[in-house]
């Protein structure tokens, strides 16, 4: 211990005063001559000024010259000579300074000349080279320093020298030292050197030795390295075993012994116990030398008594009580399960949290003036007592809510565009915190991309009200300079331009441009997506960067399963949702199971001929064994979609579809009778859908809403005629703790046409996953009255609302809550609420690496067909809801 304190005077030993305390030196800097084809007189001026300023930067006083702006004399060098050393003598200077800058082509070329102003010895010179006028501050900031050098008789670092290292790298201590090869010898720099290595806390002991040469001097830096850590061990914990406080520290058997790291290691441990109550605890280290350069390192902790929070009291609340006041806190009073619970923990981190909580509350509602004081904590023995002083202050109600600066649109019609505190009774600043950043879209929609806007609050201590006038200052208009797309290995970079909706030399819109982040999200190529906006080449120049994380699109999965509908089952698939990185999707799937086999191919190309067309098709084999009846078909359909308005699309499709109904069951209806045989469809689907979620799956928020209009027969022919209208609604909206509520509605209506028959198959059958669960799939439905066969109704309503939550958000376990109703009307029955079929229940939902999968209770809640209290599980995989 006694040499570290002995380093910095040691340091010291070795280097003359006059290094340390210099005579203050006076010098003169004449205008220098140049010989260059233009700005000649501005150079003259620039060059002085900088050679001046470098000199003072060394610490060398620089004198006012005696010529400005005066050209030198233009003699013979005995005569010069005198003439410059009669100038210096004039104005006090111990040396004075002249010279010439010389261009040639692109390069310049400083000569100087040093030479005392009372002395007889021949002027020194110094010169610096270089290339462009541009960059002529740094040639004579490289002649500066050699002057100074001249002048004040330092020396160069000739080279720097690391020795006694075993372990450290001399690279990573050259790293954090000043001194560098080339610079000015200076014991300053020596000494803050020193101190430096010191601080990485793996030395005990640095010693300096400065040699000269006629190179220069060579300083080398002798260190003596902190002894290897053999063994760590924990002395005194009862509480946590050593595996545990292992963990908590940084040192590591074999590395070299940091003291730094050590005292970090004591306020991690410390940390741990106070996290779990033990605030009296004290953690000490203890290091012992057991051989050569090793070292035992023991930490030695006293536990001390469990402390709880007993009580926490208020002082000074008249508005709120303290229960109120104690319901914001995270920091609870030790309570009767708090073994269970963790009440009665203190954590400071937490406790300032709830200080800042309870002064939110109060500034929220009303109370401007409110000050929460910082916590008074007492202990005794066992227990903790927290005292929080309150000055409330008097409530203020809202007053003139007003507008100033640089208003865009009038101020009546910003007022109501999302301006919220002028409907507030009291005064909350979370409402004009949300009004603020309302305003900032409102101007970011307009190009304004830097608003500044703040509110400036008037409060009237008569009437205690407070008026609040925001104050706008829109900035310039802003441009998108330049898109930078990073991140992007396989995704083609016009596939995430596309979706932008912003543009590179188009005027800022803070609106687009979240419209074009939730798009990118909504593809589904990316884990995530970061948007960064810098500072383009002027202040109305913006650079956009785009920076996307790649996931997975294409999948090759095969497996089985179970699902309510086919029994058994097993599948396989081939799917790409970014073909060549050009945002196509390409599907090929097969399943076979108990009741249903299909095969399917699919191609979509999002943008047809780089358009906001969407064109596809579809191609398949289906064969269903229904309960009475066989149906197997083949067909095809084209597709395209365009959009309209803002998240819709119209759609149009064309399905050519030849069905077999074969295996006809005694006791089949006689619709199906009439269908048996061979059946051509010839299917006309248009379809308005607005999409605003902002994901396909485990959505948030947002809506999907359509209409959907299908049509055969009249004028396309074919076996089969029907018109079928359905509309669907979907709301999802985000409710707390990361949980989602969504609505949906579903109606349709079905009639045949004069041309073919309308199959059943076509018709509403409710049940089971996706409609009204807990039911068998297919069990709501109107039936034969000779044969009670399903044969589906020509209407049908359906509701369900859920509530989803988390479980492992990171792998995309969800919980749901939800709760059904619905029913399918035959010919002639009327849409009554009524008779809706209901059921409630709850399930699991994980979006898998090989697809969605669900797994959900239905619990059936009404008497028909004395159905009431039965229910079941039902499953599905690989298929989207």
């Amino acid at each position: 211990m006694l040499r570290r304190w002995l380093v910095p005077f040691l340091i010291l030993l070795p280097f003359p005063t006059s290094l340390i305390a210099q005579e203050t030196v006076e010098v003169v800097v004449l205008p220098f001559e140049v010989q260059a084809p233009e700005r000649v007189e501005t150079l003259k001026v620039q060059i002085q000024t900088l050679l001046a300023n470098e000199l003072k930067e060394e610490g060398i006083v620089v004198l006012e010259s005696p010529l400005p702006h005066e050209p030198l004399l233009k003699a013979a060098e005995d005569t010069g000579l005198k003439h410059f050393r009669r100038l210096g003598s004039a104005v006090g200077a111990d040396f004075v300074i002249w010279g010439s800058l010389t261009q040639v082509g692109q390069r310049y070329s400083l000569d100087a000349k040093v030479a005392e102003s009372y002395g007889e010895r021949p002027p020194e010179a110094v010169s610096a080279e270089g290339e462009q006028l541009e960059n002529l501050p740094d040639g004579v900031r490289r002649l500066g320093r050699d002057i100074s050098m001249k002048i004040l008789k330092r020396e160069r670092v000739a080279e720097v020298v690391i020795t006694g290292n075993k372990r450290i790298e001399a690279d990573a201590i050259k790293r954090i030292i000043k001194t560098k090869k080339g610079d000015t010898y200076s014991a300053k720099s020596i000494q803050d050197d020193v101190k430096s290595i010191h601080k990485m806390g793996y030395f005990d002991d640095v010693r300096v030795e400065a040699v000269s040469t006629p190179e220069g001097k060579v300083v080398t830096f002798r260190v003596a390295e902190l002894d290897t850590i053999r063994n760590i061990r924990f002395r005194g914990n009862k509480k946590f075993d050593d595996e545990k406080l292992q963990e908590m520290v940084h040192i590591r058997r074999g590395s070299v012994l940091n003291v730094n790291t050590l005292r970090g290691d004591l306020k991690e441990i410390e940390k741990l116990y106070k996290q779990k109550g033990y605030h009296h605890v004290e953690v000490t280290y203890e290091i012992k030398p057991v051989e050569e350069n090793h070292a035992d390192v023991d930490f030695v902790i006293e536990e001390g008594d469990k402390v709880f929070v007993k009580a926490i009291s208020f002082e000074g609340n008249r508005a709120y009580d303290d229960d109120t006041l104690k319901d914001l806190m995270k920091t609870e009073e030790k309570g009767f399960l708090s073994w269970l619970t963790s009440s009665g923990n203190l954590d400071r981190e937490v406790l300032d949290q709830d200080i800042s909580k309870i002064a939110a509350y109060y500034h929220n509602h009303g109370y401007i003036q409110a000050k929460v004081a910082e916590p008074q904590i007492t202990y005794e023995g066992e227990r903790i007592h927290i005292a929080i002083k309150v000055e409330e202050g008097p409530q203020f109600k809202v007053g003139k809510v007003d507008l100033e600066g640089d208003l865009i649109h009038p101020k009546e019609v910003l007022l109501k565009m999302g301006i919220r505190i002028n409907k507030e009774e009291v005064y909350n600043r979370e409402v004009i915190r949300e009004d603020i950043l309302a305003l900032g879209d409102v101007y970011s929609a307009s190009g304004y991309a830097y608003p500044d806007i703040s509110p400036r609050i008037d409060q009237d201590l008569k009437a205690f009200k407070a008026d609040v006038t925001y104050v706008i200052h829109k900035g310039p208009l802003v441009y998108f300079e330049k898109i930078i797309i990073a991140g992007n290995t396989k995704t083609r970079d016009k596939v995430i331009r596309r979706e932008l909706a912003v543009h590179e030399q188009e005027l800022f819109s803070g609106k687009r441009l979240k419209r074009g982040a939730r798009n990118l999200y909504r593809l589904d190529f990316f884990e995530d997506v970061k948007i960064n906006n810098t500072k383009g080449s002027a202040d109305d120049k913006m650079i956009l960067k785009i920076d996307v994380t790649e996931k997975p699109t294409g999948a090759f999965s095969f497996g089985g399963g179970y699902s309510s509908v086919d029994d058994a089952f097993g599948m396989a698939s081939i799917s790409q949702r970014n073909f060549l990185g050009k945002g196509q999707t390409l599907n090929l799937r097969a399943q076979v199971g108990g009741r249903t086999t299909t095969y399917t191919f699919s191609f979509t190309e999002p943008w047809v001929f780089d358009t906001r067309l969407t064109g596809g098709f579809d191609l398949y084999n289906w064969n269903r064994d229904y309960d009475t009846y066989d149906k197997e078909s083949v067909g095809g359909t084209l597709r395209g979609s365009y959009p309209i308005f803002d998240y819709t699309r119209l759609s149009l499709s064309y399905n050519y579809d030849e069905s077999d109904i074969t295996n006809l069951s005694y006791d089949a209806s006689s619709a199906i009778r009439d269908l048996e045989g061979s059946n051509v469809a010839n299917t006309v689907t248009s379809i308005v859908r607005r999409d605003s979620r902002d994901r396909v799956f485990q959505t948030t928020r947002g809506s999907d809403n359509s209409i959907t209009v299908e049509h055969a027969g009249t004028p396309f022919g074919g076996d089969i005629g029907f018109t079928k209208y359905v509309g669907d609604s979907g709301w999802y909206f985000p409710l707390f703790w990361g949980t989602v509520g969504m609505l949906h509605g579903r109606v349709g209506f079905i009639h045949g046409d004069p041309v073919g028959d309308e199959p059943v198959w076509e018709r509403f059958y409710l049940g089971g996953m996706g409609s009204v669960r807990g039911y068998e799939w297919r069990d709501i439905s109107p039936r034969d009255p000779e044969t009670g066969d399903e044969i589906g109704g020509n209407k049908m309503l359906q509701f369900n609302v859920e509530f989803l939550f988390p479980i492992i958000k990171k792998a995309g376990l969800q919980g749901v809550l939800f709760y059904d109703t619905g029913n399918a009307y035959d010919n002639g029955e009327d849409l009554e609420l009524g008779v809706l079929r209901r059921s409630a229940g709850y399930g699991v939902r994980w979006y898998s690496p090989m697809g969605p999968i669900r797994m959900e209770y239905g619990y059936i809640l009404d008497d028909e067909q004395g159905q009431k209290g039965e229910g079941g599980w039902e499953f599905t995989m690989g298929s989207a809801f």
